[in-house]
């Protein structure tokens, strides 16, 4: 049965087992991003992953690029180590075709189109959801290859304290520290965090090979995130819910960036970006009948950048972005829920350069009836757009599930996607073209789940056709391109991947893997047709293995990628490679834990995007603090 009316307030509560249980209950976590309503990850249609806090512990993960690095379908490149810049992407599309939520807000940078996941910090956060797959006809633009919220620490139940230091290669050090609680109706969380690191060179260009970063400066780009969070919320009897929450991070990371070797040696200039990255909202949930219930949310995201260049000089690439929901499910029967919703949100922009236009709104309105019929489920959805800069824009999903009982279920679902233009693409000086339209896709998906002999496995294949692809195109050098190039729709594609998804239990050893194998390719009449589109591995698969015994802990990861190119062209190849991960824990006493990881135990040299570093073999040590409630 689909969990309809479950309050928000208590979902992070059905889930969560405690890392210190002798042996923990697993159950199917509570989802909410894949429908926009509550319902288990057993139940729902869409391809999903969740990430719990346990789950971030267990693995004493660093930050959100090392714990998204395995979920089936997402790549990442990143440009170096801790805090530089990484691209996710999911399903083979490009990153700023993924739509990232914290607590339900939309956030990212309105010029450049991406997230900087970099800088959220891990220690604050509760849950991750991933859903795959397109999902415009919910949420409009950018959701084209999928859904990623993120979920603040969220309290409840008796008082818990909390505490953690580590430290490890690279002189990183890392603090957090928070309080949560409640009661029967109430929850609060309360949490801050200190991430510190030296690092490593980011960049391996030289001037005789000049490429990413354009610039010879080897020296160790360090990097610093302070962040806290807070989280409130409360039940009255009546029924009526409130929550309010704040996620703030700020601080610093050096990088290497020059288009001239001229420019000041690093030993006496260092290239800096200051950045600020905060969400803040409100939720208001009621039953003004038995089976209506109203969601009323509304928040605003920043993500300010600011760049320090060699030689002296600063960029501004201040976004906000502001968003207001309302949203109405009704039970029309037992297990049948009609969503209708109102979506708006504004997308501002400051900075130093002169863009055109720093301002636009859209509007949306969206309905999704889900629908279950003894062993037949449905979902369909239609949204419809109004953007203040290029107008209407249609959206669309149908999704069905056929299930046999536990040991299989049958999944087959559509979609039609879009990704309104970015600020950059749009308005960059001497860049972008004011005249660009939204690119376009439509995804198929079939697949199949259950559970034979103790062993949960699912198997999802998909085809994505991607339209009206962004690039750029060479132009003749002029005072309105003095860069001789400019934003353009030039390319289609089209993707077909599979994802191998399997977990289970032998000997008290829990055992999970996954595979991907993504065929992203170019396509129209364009010189890269039949080329790889860049940056994205086309095998990917992840190994863990983890077993408690009593008060100790062990475990280990083989990861692997296989090839990429770096460029449309596919002139310039990544090898893949495989990396091994071993970590281990012990409950020195009630409630504190002694754990330690060795990531990259091989000593693999290996490169995500190329000329950029990524970490030799390093080793980190966590004390941390996690009693029972008080």
């Amino acid at each position: 049965m689909l969990l309809r009316r479950m309050p928000a307030v208590l979902l992070p509560l059905c889930c969560y087992s405690s890392y210190a249980a002798e042996e923990p209950i697993e159950l199917s976590p509570i989802i909410v991003t894949a429908t926009r309503t509550a319902q288990t990850a057993d139940e729902t249609l869409a391809s999903v992953t969740v990430i719990t806090r346990a789950e971030i512990e267990r693995r004493q993960a660093t930050s959100v690029q090392e714990v998204l690095r395995g979920v089936p379908g997402v790549g990442i490149a990143n440009s170096g180590g801790l805090g530089q810049p990484a691209g996710v992407f999911l399903r083979g599309t490009e990153s700023d075709q993924v739509l990232v939520l914290v607590d339900g807000l939309r956030t990212g940078s309105v010029s450049a189109g991406t997230t900087a996941f970099e800088s959220i910090p891990i220690d604050e956060i509760e849950r991750i959801e991933i859903v795959r797959g397109p999902r415009s006809s919910l949420y409009g633009s950018e959701a084209i290859g999928g859904v990623i919220q993120i979920f603040t620490r969220k309290g409840g139940g008796g008082l818990r304290p909390s505490f953690s230091a580590g430290g490890g290669s690279h002189a990183t050090y890392k603090l957090s520290g928070g309080l949560s609680g409640g009661g029967e109706r109430g929850s609060f969380n309360l949490s801050a965090s200190r991430l510190d690191t030296a690092s490593f060179n980011a960049c391996s260009s030289t001037v005789a090979q000049p490429g990413g970063c354009f610039t010879f400066e080897p020296d160790d780009d360090g990097y610093t995130n302070n962040a806290g969070s807070a989280r409130f919320g409360y039940r009255f009897e009546n029924g009526l819910e409130v929550d309010a929450h704040l996620l703030h991070a700020e601080g610093a990371n050096e990088f290497d960036r020059t288009d001239d070797f001229n420019a000041v040696p690093s030993e006496f200039f260092h290239n800096r970006s200051d950045y600020l990255q905060q969400t803040v909202g409100g939720k208001l949930r009621f039953s003004p009948l038995e089976p209506w219930l109203v969601t009323i949310t509304g928040g605003r995201n920043l993500d300010e950048l600011d760049s320090v260049n060699n030689p002296a000089s600063t960029d501004v690439f201040d976004s906000q972005r502001q968003s207001a929901l309302l949203q109405n499910d009704i039970t029309l029967a037992p297990d049948h829920l009609l969503t209708v919703g109102f979506d708006y949100y504004k997308d501002l922009l400051e900075s130093n350069l002169v863009f055109a236009e720093t301002s636009r709104d859209n509007k949306a309105g969206f309905a999704q009836y889900q629908g279950a019929f003894n062993s037949l489920d449905w979902i369909l959805g239609v949204r419809q757009d109004d953007n203040q800069r290029f107008g209407n824009e249609t959206t669309g999903n149908v999704t069905l599930g056929y299930s046999f009982g536990p040991l299989l279920r049958l999944t087959a679902g559509w979609g039609r996607g879009f990704k309104a233009p970015t600020f950059n693409e749009l308005y960059f000086p001497g860049f972008g073209d004011p005249n660009l339209d939204p690119e376009r896709s439509e995804s198929v998906e079939v697949g199949a789940n259950g559970t034979v002999v103790g062993v949960r496995w699912s198997l999802n294949g998909y085809y994505t056709k991607l339209d009206e692809l962004i690039g750029f195109i060479s132009v003749p050098v002029n005072p309105e391109f003095p860069f001789g190039i400019r934003a353009a729709n030039v390319e289609e594609a089209r993707i077909l991947g599979l994802e191998a998804v399997a977990s289970t239990q032998i000997l008290g050893w829990d055992i999970a893997a996954n595979l991907s194998l993504i065929d992203p390719e170019v396509r129209g009449e364009g010189p890269n047709k039949g080329n790889v589109l860049p940056r994205r591995a086309e095998q990917m698969f992840r190994f863990d293995l983890d077993r408690r015994f009593g008060r100790f802990s062990f475990g280990a990861t083989v990861y692997g990628e296989g090839r990429r190119f770096d460029d449309l062209e596919n002139t310039r190849r990544l090898a893949g490679f495989v990396l091994v991960d071993l970590r281990a824990g012990v409950e020195i006493y009630k409630g504190l834990f002694l754990e330690g990881k060795v990531g990259n135990l091989l000593d693999k040299e290996y490169e995500t995007a190329d000329f950029f570093n990524q970490d030799d073999t390093n080793l980190f040590v966590t004390l941390r603090y996690q009693p029972d409630a008080l």
